[in-house]
Order: structure tokens, then C-alpha cells, then sequence
């Protein structure tokens, strides 16, 4: 494939396999999947958890990682390869990424910056919840009030994107390789750590007992009134937390050498990021469970979703225990920083070879470009109304933008680039032939076939449609009409017309030549 030698490349597998996990593992894992556990029958949600990755989170990370590899570049020249009417989708993606999820997850990462100072001298007081929204936030009464800049925020948010600058600035296997391979075992170990030292807490047990592993099966029965509503909850759970449809996995594939096992490594993404999301329940139920019982309150009023969870019942817990509530709280928002960290640079990472590969900008000037605009796009949620513009923000483009590219992606690989190429790929550039030859990888390729073709795309479509549905019923967060069509329509439709500016402009003259599709035959010459 032209110019594949000169493209950097990952300086092991376990290398790429840190850096692929670090971008699915992020705080989703950490506060939103406990919740929907929760929410969805306990230990029961995670049968239609693991059919969901079964079905859609497996065949997808093949597929991405299978046209990134391929293709050898970033979405928009995987897809213009595929078909030069397709380069927009590629564009979409990673600008739905970075000045969509970006721009507010670095915010969020500075807030955990901040609570990790916080935790040192428990600034946040008896009242976590006042100190969190009027004392921290600030929060405004209506997302068209910005009522100004919190300015602790700015700077612990300018410190994101430093971070991030600094360790995609470097060489894909000098910068973000050697970053996630301290980062994400740091980060299993403290996640370790805070497991272990939950179940020490009065009430945790019980509450991961009875809350978190005892199943409720009435819960995800079809058959049952909203029995349905658990099921596309745990589809869309598996494909927000594996970081599909970000563009993200095939611009790491592209930088997978010649010989690498597609299959495999998407098998060691998928699984282990599931495995970390199921751990990290039980240090969320455990603290739950001890709450419950300091507080005598029932578990539901302790358990909560999203930033409520870490920002107002963590702090409030780590203020109940007995002993070492500094170290605790160290721990906990350290766990938060590194994992969003790790997320945060994958974000930057698939704009960044998108960029590169079409206008070949070094990656330095690239990067610095790309974080002093991301910087600038990430202000406007450090105001007052940061919280809720955000809200607005992250559900449209996660629950539609996302889910959409992830749709056509499927349908644009089986019906027009066709997976009898991909299926081709995959076996040419295994490193090591099975003993018993092809039967096992044709095998998992025709169920791969079949999802792609089919199964995937119809899931995804039913997820938009029922989301859609309800949003047509009650306006999302009881925002007005107004609101929802300025930061959540708007910011999507936004993206949009970012990725079709870009994909008019023409290609490099050094690039032009990477736009021919080649013959499968000639892949591996």
C-alpha cells in the first residue's frame, strides 16, 4: 500500500492494545454503567449487556479496525477510498468527536482536577451537592444565561489540554503509546484499590449483593411493558463505551503494522473494556450501599447517574468514612483524571491523522492547531450554563450523531466496499495460520457477516428511531424547544457542516495517489 512504510506505527501490540482500551475505557465506564445496572435489573442487565457486545460492539470494532488497517489512514481517506462520495462521513466522525464530545469532556476531566485538589482538605463541606452546583458551578438558571466564566474551571481545563497536547504532540509510539502504557495500568491498579477498599465499607456487600449482582428478570423481559427500553439501553451502553463510531479505532488500526490479528485485538478491546465497566460497579454500589446505611436511606436515593455521581454522593461518602477520607478521595478523582485522559487523547488523535492525511500537516502543526481551537470551543462550558449546555450537548450528539455514522458505517462496508474484501483482508495479514486452518476464522467471519449486514444496523436504527419517538412525545431534560434546536440540533448540525467544508477542499498533491482503492492482491506487497 503506498506510502504505508513511512506512516508511524505502533512499537507493540500491547502498545496498541493499551491505547485502543484507553480510549474505550473513560468515565462511562466508571458512573454510567453502574447506574444502568441499577436502573435495568442488576446482575440481569448484563445479559442483554453481553448480547449487545456479542452483536454490535464485537462486529463493529472488526469493522473499524479492519477499513483503518485496510485502508491505512483516518476516516476520511479510509472512506474516500471506499468511494469518494463518502469522505464526509469520514470528516463527521472525528469533528463529532473533538468539537462535539471533546470540547465538553476536557471540562468535565478539569473538574475532576479540581475535586482531586479538593480532596487533599475536603473542600466541598458538609453540603457536597450545594458546594458542587452554586458554589463550584455556579450554576445558571437557563442555558441561554451564561452569566459569565467560572475561572478555576478555565484554568484546570487549559491544564487538559496541555496534557493532551504534550502527549500527541510526540510520535504515535513515543507520544500516545508510551502514555497509555503508564496510564492504563495505573489505572487498573488504583480502580483495584478502590474495589478492594469498598468492600471494607459497612453495607457495601450487601447492597453489591442484593443491587448489583441479584438479578431482576422481569426487567429485561420483552414481553413486559418497557421491557424493551432495557435492551436498547444495553445496545447503546456498548457502543457509547467502546468508542464506535468516533473514528477513533480506524485511525488506530491505520497504525497497526503489516501482519497484525484484526480479530483478536478486537476481541482483547471489547472484552476488556467490559470487564473493567463490570469491576468499577462494584466500587460504585459498594460506596452506595455505605451511604445507604450512614444515612439509613434506600439505596435509590444514593445511586445516581452521570456527574452527580462523582461530584455530589462520592464526596458526600468520602466525608462519612471513619478513617482516611483524604486518600480515598485522592484515589477516586485520580482514577477519574486518568481515565478520561486516555480518552480524551484518542479524541485528538483521530482528528489529527484525518488533518494530516488530507492536507499533509506535520502532526506538530496539526496537534497545536487543534488544541489551541479545541481550547477555545471548550470556554463556553466553563460558564455558568456550562452544565447544562453540555447536557444538552452530549446527549444529541451521542444518542443521534454518533449512532447514525455508526448505521451507514455498517451499511457502507456490506453493501458497497462488500465484506467478502474485508473477510479477504483479514485472513491475508494474520501473522499466524490456526492449526486448524481456516474453519474457526470463517466461522466467526460469516456471524460477522451476518451482524453487519443485518443484525448491527437494524439495532442501531431501532436505538435512533425509539429515541427519536421520545423525543417527539416530551422535549429531552424538560428543556424548552428553542433550547434543544440552539445546543443540541444546532451543535450537531454544526459538525455536519464542519465535515462537508472540509471534505470540499481537494486533497494534497502528495495524497492523491493514496485515493485509488487497491486490489486486495496487492495489499501485502
Amino acid at each position: 500500500m503506498q506510502d504505508s512504510e513511512k506512516r508511524s506505527l505502533w512499537g507493540s501490540k500491547l502498545g496498541f492494545l493499551l491505547a485502543a482500551v484507553g480510549s474505550a475505557v473513560g468515565l462511562g465506564n466508571i458512573w454510567r454503567f453502574s447506574y444502568m445496572a441499577y436502573e435495568h435489573g442488576g446482575g440481569a442487565f448484563l445479559v442483554p449487556y453481553l448480547v449487545a457486545l456479542v452483536v454490535a460492539g464485537i462486529p463493529l470494532m472488526i469493522l473499524e479496525y479492519s477499513l483503518g488497517h485496510r485502508e491505512k489512514g483516518a476516516p476520511p481517506l479510509a472512506f474516500a477510498r471506499i468511494g469518494k462520495h463518502w469522505e464526509w462521513l469520514g470528516w463527521w466522525m472525528p469533528t463529532a468527536a473533538l468539537f462535539g464530545i471533546m470540547l465538553y469532556y476536557s471540562v468535565i476531566i478539569g473538574w475532576c482536577i479540581n475535586y482531586f485538589g479538593f480532596s487533599f482538605n475536603l473542600a466541598w463541606g458538609a453540603d457536597p451537592e450545594t458546594f458542587f452546583f452554586k458554589d463550584f458551578l455556579h450554576l445558571s438558571d437557563s442555558a441561554f444565561n451564561l452569566g459569565g466564566f467560572c475561572f478555576p474551571i478555565i484554568l484546570t481545563t487549559f491544564a487538559v489540554w496541555f496534557l493532551c497536547w504534550f502527549i500527541c504532540y510526540r510520535e504515535i509510539h513515543h507520544g500516545i503509546e508510551k502514555a497509555c502504557m503508564i496510564f492504563m495500568p495505573l489505572l487498573f491498579i488504583l480502580t483495584l484499590v478502590l474495589v478492594g477498599w469498598s468492600l471494607t465499607l459497612d453495607g457495601a456487600r450487601d447492597a453489591i449483593l442484593n443491587f448489583y449482582l441479584k438479578p431482576d428478570w422481569s426487567k429485561i423481559n420483552i414481553f413486559n411493558p418497557g421491557g424493551y427500553k432495557v435492551w436498547i439501553a444495553a445496545f447503546g451502553q456498548i457502543f457509547f463505551t467502546l468508542s464506535l463510531g468516533f473514528g477513533i479505532m480506524i485511525t488506530y488500526a491505520s497504525y497497526l503494522p503489516r501482519k497484525t490479528n484484526i480479530i483478536s485485538n478486537a476481541l482483547w478491546t471489547t472484552i476488556l473494556n467490559c470487564i473493567y465497566s463490570i469491576i468499577a460497579g462494584f466500587t460504585v454500589f459498594g460506596v452506595a450501599g455505605f451511604m445507604a446505611v450512614s444515612q439509613n436511606t434506600p439505596i435509590g436515593e444514593v445511586i445516581k447517574s452521570g456527574p452527580q455521581l462523582a461530584f455530589v454522593i462520592y464526596p458526600k461518602a468520602i466525608s462519612e468514612l471513619p478513617v482516611a477520607q483524604n486518600i480515598f478521595g485522592v484515589l477516586f478523582f485520580g482514577v477519574l483524571i486518568v481515565a478520561g485522559i486516555s480518552s480524551g487523547i484518542s479524541l485528538i488523535e483521530a482528528f489529527t491523522c484525518s488533518i494530516s492525511d488530507k492536507f499533509a500537516w506535520s502532526r506538530k502543526k496539526a496537534v497545536t492547531t487543534l488544541c489551541v481551537l479545541g481550547f477555545a470551543g471548550s470556554l463556553i462550558f466553563t460558564t455558568k450554563a456550562g452544565l447544562l449546555i453540555l447536557d444538552i450537548a452530549d446527549h444529541f450528539i451521542t444518542n443521534y450523531g454518533l449512532v447514525i455514522a455508526g448505521i451507514i458505517e455498517c451499511l457502507l462496508v456490506a453493501w458497497v466496499l462488500k465484506t467478502k474484501r474485508i473477510n479477504k483482508h483479514i485472513k491475508a495479514v494474520r501473522e499466524k495460520r490456526p492449526k486448524n486452518g481456516d474453519r474457526s476464522i470463517n466461522i466467526i467471519l460469516l456471524a460477522w457477516n451476518a451482524c453487519i449486514y443485518v443484525i448491527t444496523p437494524l439495532i442501531l436504527a431501532a436505538l435512533v428511531t425509539q429515541a427519536f419517538i421520545g423525543e417527539i412525545k416530551e422535549a429531552y431534560g424538560g428543556y424548552s424547544v428553542s433550547v434543544i434546536w440552539v445546543y443540541g440540533v444546532g451543535w450537531l448540525l454544526i459538525t455536519l457542516i464542519i465535515a462537508i467544508i472540509l471534505t470540499l477542499f481537494k486533497w494534497d498533491k502528495s495524497k492523491r495517489g493514496k485515493l485509488h482503492q487497491p486490489e486486495d492482491e496487492h495489499l501485502l506487497t
